[in-house]
C-alpha cells in the first residue's frame, strides 16, 4: 500500500468572498487547500499530472471560463477516484441531481453554514481514500501481493475469510454476524472489493443510528415538501449506490414499518422517494450486518420471516476476540504499525509488560476496543516505549477478580472514548489547547467543538470549573 498522504482539495468559486471563506475554513482541517475562480483555469489545472490528483473538488455549477459541469468531467476524467461536491443555488437542484448523475459525489445548496461544508468534504475525502485503497488492492492481489485486510489465523476467523472471497464474485445477499466491534463492515468492504461491482460505490447505513422517519429519507431519499424541515430534494443510499453494494448495519434494529419498505424493495427492485410517484428502479447488493440473533427476533415477532429468508441467503459469521487468543498480539503489532505511520512515531514498540497486558484482557469490545486502545496508548507514551499503564485497563488479576458482565455492557461508547482522549489529551499538555490538538492529531478549531461537545472545563479556562 502507498503511504497516507494530505488530502488535497481545489475549490472552484467565482464569488471571492465565498471561495475564500471556504478555503480558510478547510485550511484548519487540511493544508492543501487550492482555490480557482474561473472554470476554465480550473480544468488546466487539474488535468496537471506534474502533481498529484485532487481528493477533493468543491465546485460551483455557473462559473466563467466552464461551468462546472465540465470541472466535474475534467476532474473524473484524470481520476475516476476524486470525489466531487457541487454547490448550487435555491431553484437549481434539477442540475445538481443530473451532476451527481454524471458522477458527482454529493451537492450543497447555497446557502449553508461551513459546518455542513465540512462535514460533506469528510465524507468525499473518505470516499476518495476508500476507492484508491481498493485500486491499489485490486493491484496487489493480480500480482500476488496482497496483504489480509482482516489481521488473524484463527481457524474460524479463516473460515469466515474463505466463504467471503468464494460468494464475493456473485449477487446473493449476505447476512454478516458477529458481536459489536468484530469486524463486520470491514468483511462487507472485502466482499464488496473482490466482486465485479467493486468499480461502483460501497455505501454503508447504520440503520441503528436514525429514528424511523431519518432512516426512511436516507435510505429512499425524499422530495423537496415531502415532511417538514424537507427544504430540498435528497437522493438516498439506494440511488447513490446503484451498480454496486449497499450495507445495511444493525439490520435487527429495523422498525416493523421500514422492514416492510426494504421487502418490497428487495422483491420488486424498486422504490419510490418520501413524498414522491415516481418509480427509481434499483440495481444493488445488499450485505446486512447485525449483532443481534435474529432468530431470537423472529419468535419475539419483532423481525419478519419473509424479510430473514430474503437477507439470510449466505450467512457468515464473525467470531468474537476472545475466541481467537491467538491474533491478540498480531492485531496489536498491526494497529500500532497503522498508528505509528499516521501519527509520525516510527520506532514504536509495545513493551513485554504492554504485551502481557494485551494478552489478559478480555477485551469485551472485541477488535474495535483493542484498536482504540493501541491509539490511545500510543498516544499517551513518550519516546518509542508503549508500556502496559498507557493502555488505562485493569492488570490482570483485578480483571478476573470484577463482576463479569455482558460484552455489550462493557464497551464504551464512542463519545465516552472520545471524552478520555481528550482529558488526556489535555493533562499531558498542562491543558494547552493548541499542543493538546497537535497530540491528538487533530485541528485547534475541531478540539474547540469536541471541547464544547463532551462539556470538558478546567479553571484555567475562562468556564471557571474543572475537568470532569
Amino acid at each position: 500500500m502507498s503511504a497516507v498522504r494530505s488530502v488535497r482539495v481545489l475549490v472552484v468559486e467565482d464569488n471571492a468572498v465565498l471561495r475564500r471563506g471556504i478555503a480558510t475554513a478547510l485550511r484548519e482541517r487540511w493544508p492543501q487547500i487550492e482555490e480557482e475562480d474561473d472554470g476554465a483555469r480550473a480544468i488546466d489545472r487539474l488535468r496537471d499530472v506534474s502533481v498529484d490528483p485532487f481528493d477533493v473538488v468543491v465546485t460551483d455549477l455557473r462559473l466563467p471560463g466552464a461551468d462546472g459541469t465540465a470541472v466535474l468531467h475534467a476532474a473524473r476524467r484524470r481520476d475516476p477516484n476524486t470525489a466531487v461536491l457541487v454547490m448550487t443555488a435555491h431553484g437549481s437542484v434539477e442540475s445538481a441531481v443530473e451532476a451527481m448523475k454524471l458522477g458527482a459525489f454529493d451537492f450543497l445548496q447555497k446557502p449553508f453554514d461551513l459546518e455542513q461544508l465540512e462535514v460533506h468534504v469528510v465524507r468525499a475525502a473518505e470516499h476518495a481514500r476508500l476507492g484508491r485503497e481498493v485500486e491499489e488492492l485490486r493491484a496487489e492481489r493480480a500480482a500476488g501481493l496482497a496483504p489480509p485486510l482482516i489481521v488473524g489465523s484463527s481457524p474460524a476467523l479463516c473460515e469466515a475469510l474463505d466463504l467471503a472471497r468464494r460468494v464475493a464474485p456473485g449477487r446473493s445477499t449476505v447476512l454478516v454476524t458477529g458481536e459489536t466491534g468484530t469486524g463486520k463492515e470491514l468483511l462487507a468492504g472485502l466482499i464488496h472489493a473482490g466482486s465485479p461491482r467493486s468499480a461502483q460505490p460501497f455505501v454503508k447505513v447504520n440503520c441503528a443510528a436514525l429514528p424511523e422517519t431519518l432512516l426512511e429519507s436516507e435510505l429512499f431519499g425524499h422530495e423537496r415538501g415531502a415532511f417538514t424541515g424537507a427544504d430540498r430534494l435528497r437522493v438516498g443510499r439506494f440511488e447513490q449506490a446503484h451498480g454496486g453494494t449497499l450495507l445495511l448495519d444493525e439490520v435487527g434494529d429495523l422498525t416493523p414499518a421500514t422492514q416492510v419498505r426494504l421487502l418490497r424493495v428487495l422483491q420488486e427492485q424498486e422504490f419510490h422517494r418520501l413524498g414522491g410517484r415516481r418509480s427509481i428502479r434499483t440495481d444493488v447488493r445488499i450485505i446486512a450486518a447485525t449483532h443481534q440473533p435474529l432468530e431470537q427476533q423472529l419468535e419475539a415477532g419483532r423481525f419478519r420471516e419473509d424479510l430473514y429468508f430474503r437477507l439470510n441467503v449466505i450467512r457468515i459469521h464473525l467470531p468474537p476476540l476472545r475466541e481467537r487468543p491467538g491474533d491478540l498480539l498480531s492485531l496489536a503489532e498491526h494497529f500500532l504499525a497503522t498508528f505509528t505511520r499516521e501519527l509520525g512515531r516510527p520506532g514504536a514498540r509495545f513493551t513485554q509488560a504492554a504485551r502481557e497486558r494485551i494478552l489478559g484482557h478480555a477485551w469485551p469490545g472485541n477488535v474495535r476496543e483493542l484498536r482504540n486502545a493501541v491509539e490511545r496508548a500510543l498516544l499517551l507514551s513518550d519516546g518509542t516505549d508503549v508500556d502496559a499503564s498507557h493502555f488505562g485497563l485493569p492488570p490482570p488479576d483485578v480483571a478476573a477478580m470484577a463482576p463479569r458482565r455482558a460484552p455489550e455492557a462493557q464497551t464504551l461508547s464512542l463519545e465516552e472514548m472520545q471524552r478520555r482522549l481528550v482529558v488526556e489529551a489535555l493533562r499531558s499538555t498542562g491543558h494547552v489547547q493548541r499542543q493538546a490538538a497537535g497530540l491528538l492529531g487533530i485541528s485547534p478549531r475541531k478540539l474547540n467543538y469536541l471541547i464544547r461537545k463532551l462539556a470538558i472545563t478546567h479553571p484555567s479556562w475562562r468556564r471557571n470549573r474543572s475537568v470532569a
